[in-house]
């Protein structure tokens, strides 16, 4: 039975993601075929927007199903993961250069993987259950998907932050750092999908929408450029240390992967020197490539999923991880990278 239902409705193209009790987590076999629908529905003259939503109460989708990476990987396979990102990443580039309008309800959880199938989107709407974050660096991953894209266009040092600490944004935190576009009541949801539906206007969100309250990250915003400037792992926490609000922060930012925690701020970092979504989802794969024979990535999903114990034994501490070590882990990788253009112009929705 797939967890994903895949329909046409007048001329919108459908997704819904059927997998509620897992959060909706995203499997490789839901991946390829919502991947599949939409490049069938690129050129099909019958569909004039994609509008994607999911199941229950909790969660949009809670991230990539990565126990199978697990075992794989526990076995010396690393190809399972491997593979589902090169696929899931080449998804997430289709997605954000769509032909046509990209609608995503991002409701409840919105971690990682479901990051990659709403942000990219060109019509992004959040609600009052939303809390969307990329907390990769707690199981020894890096915000990836384009995560580092979106990331890296957050207003100061934003995406270092939330990037570090995998923060929870509400649906004010969201629209302020770019992961979304409108806020709409949970209680117009229903009516906002069945307008769109029935019209295929993306424009009709404006109708339905209404304005979040103020941002709060926890720390003042020029709390967190002064500390997440900082330019490694070590110096950021010195930082965070002293600082009058930066103590639950640093506890945080303490329980992460050291290593994945240093290759995210050079990831983010790149972003913002390179940018453009395929140049980033090109960096990420380098750097999963690696996570997962390598890194952190086993143990982190072991401590975090498998035996739950909240206790990883992390390769290296926060302020031991060598800056050659960082480069190694981005080094391309040959005929393996990702095979995708300069970034093409974005297409008008």
């Amino acid at each position: 039975m797939s967890d994903v239902s895949i329909r046409i409705e007048n001329v919108t193209g459908h997704i819904t993601l059927t997998r509620p009790k897992a959060l909706n987590a995203l499997s490789r076999a839901m991946s390829e075929e919502i991947d599949a629908a939409i490049i069938a529905w690129a050129d099909d003259p019958s569909v004039e927007m994609v509008l994607i939503d999911a199941e229950g109460e909790r969660a949009f989708c809670a991230g990539g199903d990565i126990r199978e990476i697990y075992e794989a990987g526990k076995q010396g396979d690393f190809s399972v993961g491997r593979d589902f990102w090169r696929q899931e990443y080449l998804m997430n580039s289709r997605i954000a250069h769509y032909p046509k309008p990209w609608v995503a309800i991002m409701h409840g959880y919105v971690m990682g993987g479901g990051v990659g199938l709403s942000g990219h989107g060109s019509h992004r709407v959040v609600t009052d259950s939303s809390r969307i974050s990329m907390p990769e660096c707690n199981i020894g991953l890096i915000p990836d998907v384009g995560g580092t894209h979106l990331l890296a266009r957050a207003r100061g040092r934003l995406g270092e932050f939330l990037g570090l600490t995998g923060f929870r944004m509400g649906p004010s935190e969201a629209i302020f750092s770019g992961f979304a576009d409108h806020y709409v009541p949970e209680d117009r949801l229903d009516a906002l999908k069945a307008k769109l539906i029935e019209t295929a206007d993306p424009e009709v969100i404006t109708e339905f929408q209404a304005t979040p309250p103020e941002p709060d990250f926890g720390m003042p915003l020029d709390a967190i450029d002064d500390a997440f400037s900082a330019h490694d792992i070590a110096t950021l926490i010195a930082r965070l240390e002293v600082s009058d609000v930066g103590h639950t922060t640093v506890k945080t930012i303490r329980a992460q992967s050291p290593l994945s925690m240093a290759c995210t701020l050079e990831l983010v970092r790149r972003a913002r020197r390179e940018p453009g979504l395929n140049a980033a989802l090109i960096r990420e794969l380098r750097c999963t490539w690696h996570c997962i024979s390598e890194g952190d990535l086993l143990e982190g999903i072991r401590a975090a999923v498998v035996d739950r114990d909240r206790k990883p034994v992390w390769l290296d501490k926060p302020t031991g991880v060598h800056r050659d070590r960082v480069t190694a882990m981005l080094e391309p990788l040959g005929a393996d990278d990702l095979d995708l253009p300069v970034d093409p112009a974005p297409q008008p929705a």
